[in-house]
């Protein structure tokens, strides 16, 4: 009859050996492969249930307490916020060179010539030496601020004397003309002197451009009938222009600017 060694140290029936207790009923059937290897999900399944890996340094535990990752995540975020600071202003700056340096709509001219409109220059006046009666020659930029009617083809008796008139004590009134025999005739009824007296004591200058040269600087139309009025102020500058003025209402409001 067989011994206990016959049966592996087992008891007859199959129970533990020695005093060790038997697997506890909940674990089932334990079933032990002939090949471990067959047992390899079954072990990584548990080493993921577990966490199991190498051992901790001393470092890694130390960087994994609660206080140091807090000090942590408040780092990474004075990180992040300058370098969000400094994206936006770099994003910023290159915005403001391409825009300065895209090209954009042409530039419409400063004053748009058209009929019957009163127009705004940003223009100055051209440094013009004209002819007066007595055959000698005004600089216009010497008469600052000023009133310039170019009077060629225009009967403008009646605006030259309304427009000396109404005009501030300081202002200049010239009246120009391109051709000599119209400066003639308007001013054949005045005495020879070039500045015209006025019955208030105010007087208007008669000009010749033989030229035509300030109104072809000004780009302005062929006389038809009426004055073109330019108004300057004492740097020189076009304030205004009035391509075609028969009445001194037209231009009454911007003498009192001047």
């Amino acid at each position: 009859m067989a011994g206990a060694s016959d049966n592996g140290g087992r008891p007859p029936g199959g129970g533990p050996p020695g005093d060790l207790p038997d697997f506890p009923e909940e674990w089932g059937v334990i079933v032990i492969p002939d090949d471990l290897s067959e047992l390899a999900d079954e072990v990584e399944a548990v080493r993921a249930e577990l966490h199991t890996g190498p051992p901790l340094t001393g470092w890694q535990r130390f960087v994994r307490r609660s206080a140091i990752r807090r000090l942590r995540r408040a780092g990474s975020l004075l990180v992040r916020t300058p370098a969000l600071i400094v994206s936006m202003a770099v994003l910023v700056t290159v915005a403001s060179l391409f825009a300065s340096a895209w090209p954009g709509p042409p530039r419409q001219p400063a004053t748009q010539r058209t009929s019957g409109m009163t127009e705004t220059h940003s223009d100055t006046l051209p440094a013009l030496d004209l002819i007066n009666t007595d055959g000698g020659a005004v600089p216009i930029r010497g008469r600052l601020p000023a009133v310039l009617l170019l009077t060629e083809g225009c009967d403008c008796a009646r605006l030259i004397a309304d427009t000396v008139a109404a005009a501030p004590s300081e202002v200049t009134v010239l009246a120009i003309s391109s051709i000599q025999a119209s400066v003639s005739a308007t001013t054949a009824a005045a005495p020879p002197p070039a500045r015209t007296p006025a019955s208030d004591g105010r007087s208007v200058t008669y000009l010749h451009d033989p030229t035509d040269t300030l109104r072809n600087h000004l780009h302005l139309s062929t006389p038809d009938g009426t004055a073109a009025v330019i108004l300057v102020d004492k740097l020189g500058k076009i304030v205004r222009t009035h391509p075609r003025t028969a009445s001194i209402e037209t231009i009454r409001p911007d003498l009192l600017r001047l």
